[in-house]
């Protein structure tokens, strides 16, 4: 990889992280659990989408390391204080996600068509690997059962679907703009 590949990736992972970080603003509190909508998660998935699994996955590891010392999650909470309570899971489903979405979105083939199918799905994917992260956590941290704990994301599972409908819109139109973000060769090897 070239030094130019690499201050390039070292700017997208960065740009991107800001993102996730300025949508720790926007939260909506739902439900007894305690567990927000916020537009976070789907930036997450977002980023697995632009920039493939390798470069998703250091978006949601940097987002959670600057958790360590700055209140960068929703509700201006830290990483440590969210690995400590009901929305642990969430945190891990935060790393998993971009790069779970991100490895299914640059398997799509480049055409529009094949591409929106294939990043509707990885988004979908992405999504569900929080939520099932987000359960586990529920169960652990929180004592409920496992159908309380997975009923419990029932109430964002339409706002998720809006914000995933956004995220899949906006990922195509990044994609069409620059091409060059699902570089021959990186993709295959991991990218």
């Amino acid at each position: 990889m070239s030094k130019n590949n690499v201050a390039s990736d070292v700017a997208y992972v960065a740009v991107f992280t800001a993102i996730v970080i300025v949508l720790a603003f926007v939260t909506i509190p739902v439900g007894a659990a305690g567990v927000p909508i916020v537009l976070q998660n789907a930036a997450l998935i977002l980023a697995g989408l632009v920039l493939g699994p390798r470069r998703g996955l250091y978006v949601g590891l940097l987002f959670l390391l600057l958790g360590l010392a700055l209140p960068v999650l929703a509700g201006g909470g830290t990483t440590l204080r969210s690995l400590a309570g009901p929305t642990a899971g969430y945190i891990i489903g935060y790393v998993l996600s971009p790069a779970i979405a991100g490895a299914l979105a640059y398997r799509a083939p480049r055409t529009k068509s094949g591409m929106t199918i294939v990043f509707a799905f990885a988004a979908i994917v992405g999504l569900l690997v929080q939520y099932a992260c987000g359960a586990i956590g529920l169960m652990l941290r929180a004592g409920m059962d496992t159908l309380a704990a997975f009923g419990a994301q029932l109430a964002f599972v339409l706002p998720d679907t809006g914000k995933l409908i956004f995220a899949v819109i906006i990922a195509l139109a990044v994609h069409q703009a620059f091409p060059q973000l699902r570089r021959k060769g990186v993709a295959r090897a991991g990218d």
